[in-house]
This record gives structure tokens, sequence and C-alpha cells, in this order.
């Protein structure tokens, strides 16, 4: 059961519930006021991630070895999209848990980050092998 759903509106309540208590109803004007402006600094957050990510094609990060270095168990989908400013090239089933999506970089590595509930629960990095013809010389 997602606990988030069902505590996230109690501080809401308390606080009109407080605001009528201390003020009346210009008290629950005030709280519903201050509600609104917080979900619109989200929304507009939100708008803001996707904006930028529509200007990347679906799946592309500038690196993907410094994606993989950035990410952590726990952080949501919105935040993987505001780091890489591109929306995930979704490569699992449609509709069903876990959710998976792959960032791919210039140099064909991509990292593939699975989410259960918008939350990553595990990223893998995978970098292509140096072919023999490339890449032989040794560096000092």
């Amino acid at each position: 059961m997602n606990f988030q759903k069902i505590l996230l509106p109690i501080p809401g309540v308390v606080v009109v519930v407080v605001g009528y208590r201390a003020y009346g109803w210009q008290g629950v004007a005030f709280a519903v006021t201050g509600i609104v402006m917080w979900m619109l600094l989200h929304f507009t957050r939100l708008m803001k991630v996707l904006q930028r990510a529509s200007s990347n094609p679906v799946g592309y990060c500038d690196s993907a070895v410094m994606l993989n270095a950035k990410l952590r168990a726990g952080v949501n989908l919105l935040h993987v999209v505001a780091m890489t400013r591109s929306i995930g090239e979704d490569t699992g089933v449609k509709g069903e848990q876990p959710e998976v999506f792959r960032w791919t970089d210039n140099s064909a590595s991509h990292v593939t980050c699975e989410f259960r509930d918008g939350k990553l629960v595990k990223w893998e990095l995978v970098r292509p092998t140096a072919e023999s013809g490339e890449g032989s010389a040794a560096a000092p």
C-alpha cells in the first residue's frame, strides 16, 4: 500500500483546520492559498523539466558513465529526467511494474534503469567492448 497517497493530504487538512481555528474563514483562505501555491511550484518544476527534455532525443544522455555515477536508489523518475534532460527510452512492458528506461550516449554506452512505483530500484551501465583495431595504443 502506498502510504504517500494517504499521509500527504493530512498536513494540508491540518493546516486548513488550524487556520480556521486561529483566524476563521480568513485563515482558511490563507491556508488554501498557501497549499495552491505549493502545488503550482511543483507543477512549474515538472513543466520546466519536461520542456528541457523536449529539446533532446528520447533516450539520449551526454555521458552514460556520469549518469551512472550520479544515480542513487530511491530517486524518482522526474529527478532522473532532470539529470539527463531527456525522457528515457521505454524498454519495459507497457503498464506493468517494474518500468524500465534506457539512456544512451554518443559512445553507445547506455544506462538501463528500473523503476518500481516511480522510484529507482536498480540500474546497470553497459559499455561497448573496444574492438581490436581501435584504442590499442597504450597511454604513457
